[in-house]
């Protein structure tokens, strides 16, 4: 009996072993192996699996029907959960950011590289109708070679030279621009940058960025100039994320407004710089601080819910 045991041990230690290895192990290959039946090496598993659960060990035995064998997986693994997934690529589909032939490329790939195999043809089938009736963005631009060419600009601090097609009248100007920040609003990607030349600008002492669509800017180049951001000035994207809205320029403002809608949550989802100033019985006094002229759109587009203070 003691020596059976200890040949039990010194299989469960070996098979343990080749599964932290990261081998596939076949049962009829181990009970020929170790001369024993496949329910001998069924139960091993199943103590393996014991074992695993009962140290909190982020560690499980699966059995992969493909491979037609068990492998040791990580119970906590550091890539995207199904559900986190899945989440991803109903925002991505959502944003319309990309034309179709990206868009879909981009999903194949997430879904490729972070769901395990098991599950990937469940991802698939909950994504696939979305994808299928999916809209792009009427521009048709693909961004993704602007988006990292620009961004090495950035990393780098160099100057650029771009092409811009203008939206208010549709002809190409040439702009030498310090880029500072990428950002994704509402379908579309933008370029903020400081304008070297601001002569033909109403408001030539702008301290604030200009925005760009990246989608309008029709060429790039990236020149052997740098500029410097001291860091006391330096250029926060999050903070000027945070003012901006619909990606207008224009100067940097404070506003109040009274709001008697029915979601004060919303509001303040959509102005994350807005402070509750006070509250009545008919809706709240509420303060933002704000970038460009996006704002009164979004104000006028609320109704009789908004008015200004």
């Amino acid at each position: 009996m003691e020596q059976r045991s200890e040949l039990k041990s010194a299989r469960l230690l070996e098979i343990y072993t080749r599964l932290e290895q990261g081998r596939t192990l076949k049962k009829a290959d181990l009970a020929q192996e170790f001369h024993v039946t496949q329910r001998s090496i069924q139960r091993d598993v199943e103590d393996l699996r014991c074992f695993l659960a009962e140290r909190h060990l982020e560690r499980e035995v699966i059995y992969d029907g493909k491979q037609r064998g068990y492998r040791m997986v990580s119970g906590n693994p550091r890539g995207l959960t199904n559900s986190e997934i899945l989440a991803v690529c109903k925002i991505l589909l959502e944003s319309r950011s990309l034309p179709a032939r990206d868009m879909g490329g981009i999903l194949d790939k997430l879904i490729d590289c972070a769901v395990p195999q098991e599950s990937q043809k469940a991802v698939r089938e909950l994504v696939a109708n979305e994808k299928l009736h999916y809209i792009p963005p009427h521009h048709g631009q693909s961004v993704l070679g602007s988006l990292w060419e620009l961004g090495q600009a950035i990393r780098n601090q160099q100057v650029i030279e771009i092409g811009y097609e203008r939206m208010k009248e549709p002809k190409l100007v040439q702009r030498r621009v310090q880029p500072v920040g990428i950002m994704f609003s509402e379908y579309y990607f933008y370029l903020t940058a400081f304008l070297e030349d601001k002569t033909d600008f109403d408001n030539p002492d702008d301290l604030f960025p200009t925005i760009y669509r990246i989608d309008r800017i029709r060429s790039v180049k990236v020149l052997n100039e740098h500029f410097r951001v001291p860091y006391a000035k330096r250029f926060e994207e999050g903070e000027f994320r945070k003012r901006v809205q619909f990606m207008y320029g224009g100067r940097l403002e404070h506003i109040r407004f009274r709001y008697t809608g029915p979601s004060l949550e919303a509001v303040l989802d959509r102005l994350p710089t807005a402070q509750v100033l006070s509250e009545d019985a008919d809706g709240w006094l509420i303060s933002a601080e704000v970038f460009g002229k996006g704002i009164d759109m979004w104000l006028k587009s609320q109704g009789e819910y908004v008015e200004r203070a």
